[in-house]
């Protein structure tokens, strides 16, 4: 079983940043695309970035110019800085693993991580 481990969430202030990470424990992590997703209750979960097993990177529309994904492939772990977070950031954010080496809508064989809370106040 593939294991999906999110860090560096927590609690900050307005204008504030996190460096989120994601480890995961697939051998050949190369191979595949990458995402964070992040949902707040009642709602559905949105992309937030994602990229290419040829570091090709795509980003919701709210977080562009504020949150930077890259991966080390030889780490197998997947990074997201955020910058200049805002109250609306406020969610848990998961970290995808997708099946495919291009980014897309989730289907049923790729791997969710646990995810990890990201508050911000005011």
């Amino acid at each position: 079983q593939v294991q999906l481990v999110e860090s560096g969430g927590g609690s900050v202030q307005d204008g504030g940043s996190l460096r989120l990470s994601c480890e995961t424990s697939k051998a050949n992590f190369s191979h595949n695309a990458m995402g964070w997703y992040r949902q707040v209750a009642g709602k559905q979960r949105e992309l937030v970035a994602a990229i290419t097993s040829g570091g090709h990177t795509n980003y919701g529309d709210s977080v562009k110019g504020r949150f930077t994904i890259s991966r080390d492939d030889a780490r197998n772990t997947m990074y997201l800085p955020i910058n200049n977070l805002k109250p609306e950031d406020t969610a848990t954010y998961y970290c995808l693993l997708y099946a495919s080496s291009w980014y897309r809508s989730p289907a049923e064989n790729d791997q969710w991580g646990q995810g990890t809370q990201v508050t911000v106040s005011p």
